[in-house]
């Protein structure tokens, strides 16, 4: 996935003003994780979120673009290629190699269906551990089931 030129932009004013995604999501009432996917264009702001983006991070200056940006309807995905990055190929390892036993213990408790990527939400946490912190990541989707006719 390339990195657009207005991600950059709202990255840099993030770095500069110090502020983390979280803080920027308490600001508008939206959790880290959807913060971070309108930065890199996975998620679509309303038209006050977008704004009260522009005003925390000062790009009053780019306004149009960022604005634009941030409420435009976006092209969800990585691209058709397998992943480089060492992080999210790790999380492309994870459901190569467990994807079908998930899939399969759905399907026991649940029945045929899918974790829905529309009705979802993700959180990441740092836990300590002696051996090596880790990084913890839950997965909320609802269920929906296969139709029947």
């Amino acid at each position: 996935m390339e990195i657009s030129k207005t991600t950059e932009m709202l990255l840099k004013a993030k770095e500069e003003k110090k502020l983390s995604f979280a803080a920027i999501g308490k600001g508008i009432g939206r959790s880290e994780m959807f913060v971070s996917a309108l930065f890199h264009g996975q998620a679509r702001a309303t038209a006050a979120e977008a704004g009260k983006i522009v005003a925390r991070l000062g790009l009053g200056k780019n306004r149009k673009e960022v604005v634009a940006f941030l409420v435009a309807f976006p092209s969800k995905g990585l691209g058709p290629v397998v992943p480089t990055d060492p992080l999210i190929y790790r999380l492309y390892e994870i459901m190569q190699v467990y994807g079908y036993p998930f899939k399969a213990i759905v399907h026991e408790k649940f029945g045929d269906g899918i974790m829905s990527a529309i009705d979802f939400t993700m959180d990441v946490e740092r836990e300590k551990d002696p051996k090596g912190d880790r990084i913890k990541v839950t997965m909320s989707g609802k269920y929906l089931p296969y139709k029947i006719w």
